[in-house]
């Protein structure tokens, strides 16, 4: 509820520049990566359960007192904070739900634990654009207040007795490579901060963009938040299923960050208006569901329980690379060249990673070949 309209809060309300706005999500993106690094390795240390009761927790009193700070280097410190406890829940909620999942369900299991999360989003953002139009100290205290709800009924409905042995041993039985060894997770890692930068650039910017350019009003921006995450309610699991296993998982990837690059484009050459805003959010929506469900498969399927963490971490850490990436040259462009460049920058970005990765795919096919081959002999 407050990260998307953290730029408008500090651009209308506490009158922050551009510039000044999009150092707060940078540093928002430094807390995560950090944040990231520390989740991964306290899961592969002390488990997820620990993990995910201890970020919520934390994150909700770290948003209420986030609600009360005023100026850049409070906001700047708060977030950072608050970014550092927030994405060390990712890489454990990963790794949860690796652990209850198998080989046969894995994509359907991220993409269900995505509709939670969207169905949050498509609440959170309908109920903060009301919100906001009313008071945006309100948008702090329930954000915060769901967290801590949240660390609540974890305690209560999954018990850490249930879990804490049966991860344990595991951990000790099995040892593989680290993550940063493998080479094909490492590319992927790359290709996925580049398209993460142009993913965060659309919810953090685009606001601010609708505000500006096209004069929209934070209750309709808001309505535009909740239907992305209203479509992927409806429609993702439905079309993971159909999809699911019928190619291989960088094909959906190519295809939906291709998707996502093709609503840049549109953004520029479109008429400025509500029905339009609407189109896009839906384009972009569709390529997130096809894309990003099996990105998660993807890198997931190359782990075990002993190393899962640090894989989670470093996908985490692409992310959250990107929130430091993406704000500050997203506010250089606009001030250099408009909305315009930054809409066309990206994308070329989303096309060339597209071609990345299948690229990619057609690499790790024809070393699959080599090695069948190899053990016919």
């Amino acid at each position: 509820m407050v990260v998307p309209f953290m730029s408008v809060y500090t651009i209308q309300k506490l009158h922050f520049t551009v510039i000044q706005s999009g150092w707060v999500m940078a540093f928002f993106g430094i807390g995560a990566f950090f944040g990231a690094f520390l989740g991964g390795k306290l899961t592969d240390r002390i488990g997820f359960y620990d993990v995910q009761v201890g970020a919520l927790f934390l994150g909700g009193v770290q948003f209420i007192i986030l609600g009360y700070q005023h100026t850049f280097v409070s906001i700047c410190i708060l977030t950072f904070m608050l970014s550092i406890c927030n994405e060390s829940f990712r890489p454990a909620n990963s790794a949860a739900i690796a652990h209850y999942a198998d080989d046969t369900n894995r994509t359907r299991s991220y993409s269900l634990n995505r509709l939670a999360v969207n169905l949050g989003w498509a609440v959170g953002g309908g109920l903060g654009g009301v919100l906001a139009s009313v008071d945006y100290h309100w948008l702090f205290w329930v954000d915060g207040s769901t967290n801590i709800l949240a660390a609540v009924l974890l305690l209560n409905l999954m018990p850490r007795s249930q879990i804490r042995t049966s991860v344990k041993s595991v951990a000790k039985v099995i040892k593989s490579a680290a993550a940063h060894t493998d080479g094909i997770f490492l590319w992927f890692i790359i290709l996925n901060t580049l398209f993460s930068c142009c993913f965060y650039e659309f919810f953090i910017t685009q606001p601010v963009f609708y505000v500006i350019q096209w004069h929209l009003d934070q209750s309709f921006i808001g309505f535009l938040m909740a239907l992305n995450g209203i479509l992927i309610v409806v429609i993702e699991m439905v079309l993971v299923h159909k999809l699911d296993g019928k190619r291989h998982p960088l094909s959906y990837i190519s295809i939906g960050v291709l998707l996502s690059g093709i609503t840049f484009v549109l953004l520029n050459i479109l008429p400025h208006n509500a029905g339009i805003a609407v189109l896009i959010v839906v384009m972009i929506t569709f390529g997130e569901i096809i894309a990003m469900p099996f990105m998660n498969s993807f890198w997931v399927s190359r782990t075990n329980n002993s190393n899962r963490g640090s894989y989670a971490a470093i996908y985490g850490m692409s992310w959250s690379t990107a929130q430091i990436i993406a704000p500050a040259i997203g506010a250089r462009i606009i001030t250099l060249g408009g909305f315009d460049s930054l809409w066309w920058v990206f994308a070329c970005i989303c096309l060339f990673v597209s071609t990345g990765y299948y690229v990619m795919k057609k690499i790790l096919k024809k070393s699959e070949s080599i090695a069948l081959a190899q053990e016919s002999f």
